[in-house]
């Protein structure tokens, strides 16, 4: 059953409305609606209705509803990076390759006993991780939200061109642009009208056409009559 579509963009401190229901979500299990369908089992989950997760078969009463895709690794449940940042910050959270996907857990696994040489772990589990990194999963995030209230799961906008170089937007700035440059035209072309009489009959008269030039072509040595000897 589907059920009323739930306006979940906005965050309060615990994330996005639909988080926590999704981290408590249980996946991979026979459909209740569908079980005696083939590939039944339970992989989606609906971000608008926030209920239980769902099959393939479910879809079609979720068209116009946001709906994700889990994945299981080592028994974990993932999401490929591509779904999820599409809706959420997820920044801090440390990304891993499967399957030439980048994916990000679930929810912590909790490692008490780092490996050796390991420097830096998650915040929340004690997992190990890349220094780059504070949580292992989006439930540790959660988690550590609690403490930090710098910590966030809003996507932040993007900064166009013209603001990474401290330039105003082009909508802003051309109006300003073109009556600038209109001006300064302006001012370099104002002439008075009799003067530009004056230079267009000086100008008429001194293009007039003339005589051209006559142009004489000597040569260095040039011979004279041959003169015969007497006989």
């Amino acid at each position: 059953m589907v059920g009323p579509m739930v306006q979940s963009g906005d965050e309060d401190a615990g994330g996005p409305s639909w988080l926590k229901p999704l981290l408590r979500t249980v996946f991979f299990v026979p459909c209740k609606i569908h079980v005696d369908s083939s590939k039944s089992e339970c992989n989606m989950y609906c971000l608008d209705c926030m209920e239980e997760s769902l099959c393939s078969y479910c879809l079609s009463l979720h068209k116009d509803h946001r709906v994700v895709q889990i994945r299981r690794s080592s028994y974990h449940n993932v999401i490929r990076v591509s779904e999820v940042a599409k809706f959420i910050d997820i920044s801090c959270v440390q990304t891993y390759v499967i399957n030439s996907a980048k994916i990000v857990f679930l929810n912590g696994r909790p490692q008490p006993r780092p490996g050796k040489g390991v420097t830096n772990t998650c915040e929340i589990c004690c997992r190990s991780l890349l220094d780059s990194f504070r949580f292992c999963s989006l439930g540790c995030k959660l988690g550590g939200m609690e403490t930090d209230p710098a910590l966030t799961f809003n996507l932040r906008p993007k900064p166009g061109r013209d603001s990474l170089y401290g330039l105003e937007s082009d909508t802003s700035s051309s109006p300003r642009k073109l009556r600038k440059t209109s001006s300064a035209f302006s001012r370099r072309i104002e002439v008075p009208i009799s003067h530009l009489e004056d230079d267009a009959t000086a100008t008429s008269r001194s293009i007039s056409p003339g005589t051209p030039p006559i142009v004489s072509y000597r040569t260095s040595k040039r011979k004279g009559t041959p003169h015969r000897a007497p006989f």
